[in-house]
């Protein structure tokens, strides 16, 4: 920025400094001291040495300081608070940024997720969930691709997601959760919404009541003398979950109906927490054709 002087701007600040620096050496000079001053320290020789000559060449000399653009230096409170406030949203743009990351199988693929926050208000987030394979170097590693997949090489596949999570209704529930999945490669889709309500029991006991809806649509691909067509599956789910803090059990009752079924599938699990980061979790729970479906599992999760 050039001012109509033609002085460039990184020389105001020391036009400025040394205008005042000089009235500060007129007014001084026309001051009497009244007591002669004490002798010099060396500090004191050393502070005489560094300050600036009162005959240095006056750097305003042929400049007219009533010509000056001095409204460049004023910045009104509005101003500042935009470039604060432009700031931090360029920090936050930066801290939500697409997170990455990677998990190798067996089969040679990896599996890659990738995902975004877009608004903060509403927890909305976007990603996709694939599965990407690595063409095989040699002939041991396509042999092994092939034995760790059924006899064919795995093929890279993917989905993409969109989630949000708003406040519920008041008194009647407290979140709302809603998701969307796409598979093109599967021709898959599926949209659900969850609705929740948690209250406290007694002590450090918790209840927690969950319905679940959800639509599951899958085409299939047209071949010659027969079209493809589109079906689609409604599912709802209903759930309770009694949580003990003071003994990290948690105990869940629940059923699911959908379409494809003419009955209610219940379901009955547990899960105990043994330590820090591990929990051994069971169920016992209904299936369409009449067979009981039993798993038990451990698991160990940690977040850094």
């Amino acid at each position: 920025m050039e001012f109509s002087t033609g002085f460039g701007w990184t020389r105001l600040p020391v036009l400025a400094a040394a205008f005042v620096f000089g009235s500060v050496l007129t007014v001084s000079a026309q001051i009497i001291p009244p007591f002669s001053p004490p002798a010099a320290t060396p500090d004191d020789e050393a502070e005489a040495a560094e300050a600036p000559d009162v005959n240095d060449p006056d750097v305003l000399k042929g400049i007219d300081v009533d010509k000056l653009d001095w409204s460049q230096l004023a910045i009104d409170a509005g101003t500042l608070n935009d470039l604060i406030a432009a700031k931090k949203r360029a920090q936050a743009a930066a801290n939500d940024g697409m997170n990455w990351s990677s998990n190798a199988k067996a089969n040679g693929s990896s599996a890659v997720t990738v995902k975004q926050s877009v608004s903060s208000f509403w927890d909305a987030r976007i990603g996709a969930d694939m599965t990407v394979t690595s063409e095989p170097r040699t002939m041991s590693e396509l042999l092994a691709q092939k034995a760790a997949n059924g006899g064919s090489l795995p093929q890279s596949s993917g989905s993409a997601w969109a989630a949000a999570t708003a406040p519920g209704a008041g008194p009647i529930w407290d979140k709302t959760a809603v998701e969307a999945r796409v598979d093109p490669g599967a021709e898959q889709s599926k949209i659900g919404a969850s609705l929740t309500k948690s209250m406290p029991l007694s002590g450090d006991t918790s209840l927690t009541l969950q319905n679940g809806y959800s639509v599951n649509q899958q085409g299939t691909t047209a071949v010659p003398g027969i079209g493809g067509h589109i079906t689609r599956n409604y599912e709802t789910d209903q759930s309770a979950k009694v949580t003990l803090t003071d003994t990290g059990t948690s105990v869940t009752a629940g059923q699911t109906l959908s379409t494809t079924d003419d009955k209610w599938l219940r379901k009955f699990g547990a899960e105990q927490k043994l330590f820090d980061n591990v929990t051994v979790s069971g169920s016992v729970g209904e299936t369409s054709q009449g067979a009981i479906n039993k798993s038990l599992t451990a698991g160990f999760k940690k977040s850094w």
